[in-house]
């Protein structure tokens, strides 16, 4: 077993945090407010949204309109990765997410990332525009995925996770959540590189949700600022969780304002991208946040 890293392992003071995230064929800039994510679930069992965009022009509209909504990034995903939910066969992912790749090509001008950890799904998103790789396995679930990447030039979304979508919330157990966390994406982060992933395509995300409890979850929420002192840019899923639901005391009440009061905390701590289900109200609510902070120039 590797030793433990250090606490200067993490953060590097004379590296920082690189200001744009490099893609394929272009650059995404960082700074505030956070960059928005719009998910674009095309699956039947998503937790949220599942069923909602199975329609190839259903889902092909919903893009076109999160760009109108401002955001920045459209995060395609072919299988649920919900709780207990039930892996997908390759055929199957592809025939999910290939349509709307299809239909969406050359329509967006912003960058589409495909939400898979297998590398023949990547491969085929790529061909077909795909700049960035989300794979909720730290690209550890393909043996090849990592080779991609590397090779495709695309960006990359590390996340961590403990366990398998099926075993994740059996027993999720830490001594210190934040810092194993932290220990486990910075060497995820060293793996790309020596994989050959430039250092300005890699993105870290601490996986809300993947494999933590409720009190985990907060945790990482109130320690977000320790995930952006790592050197990487950060991509921070919190969207309609579950944990938004305990904190309100009503696990049917609507969660998109709890999601956009968990935007802004993640906002005021400097996390680089938030992945979220409701564009127009979140990218709203961070330009509100940014101007209004003292910190940010007047434009």
């Amino acid at each position: 077993m590797e030793p433990p890293l250090s606490p200067e392992d993490y953060s590097n003071p004379d590296v920082a945090t690189p200001l744009v995230w490099r893609l394929r064929s272009q650059e995404l800039r960082l700074g505030c407010p956070p960059l928005v994510m719009g998910i674009l679930n095309v699956t039947p069992d998503s937790f949220s949204d599942g069923g909602l965009h199975q329609q190839t022009e259903d889902a092909v509209s919903a893009a076109l309109r999160m760009e109108d909504d401002g955001a920045a990034i459209i995060d395609i995903g072919g299988e649920s990765t919900r709780p207990y939910s039930s892996p997908v066969a390759v055929d199957q992912e592809l025939r999910r997410v290939v349509p709307v790749l299809e239909r969406l090509a050359g329509r967006l001008t912003i960058p589409i990332s495909i939400d898979t950890s297998k590398a023949a799904v990547a491969g085929a998103a790529i061909d077909l525009g795909a700049e960035i790789i989300n794979d909720v396995t730290g690209l550890e679930g393909d043996a090849e995925m990592a080779a991609l990447a590397a090779a495709s030039k695309v960006g990359v979304c590390v996340m961590h996770m403990q366990g398998n979508p099926q075993t994740m919330q059996d027993h999720p157990q830490y001594i210190d959540v934040v810092a194993e966390i932290c220990d486990y994406l910075t060497r995820r982060a060293r793996v790309c590189l020596d994989c050959g992933i430039d250092r300005e395509r890699i993105c870290l995300d601490p996986g809300i949700g993947f494999g933590k409890t409720h009190r985990h979850n907060l945790t990482l929420i109130r320690n977000a600022s320790r995930f952006c002192q790592l050197g990487w840019p950060i991509l921070v899923g919190h969207s309609r969780k579950g944990f938004i639901g305990k904190v309100l005391g009503d696990n049917q009440r609507d969660r998109d304002p709890g999601t956009v009061g968990v935007s802004l905390a993640m906002a005021l701590q400097g996390a680089h991208v938030l992945r979220v289900h409701n564009v127009r109200l979140t990218v709203d609510a961070l330009n509100l946040f940014a101007a209004c902070s003292p910190s940010v120039p007047l434009q």
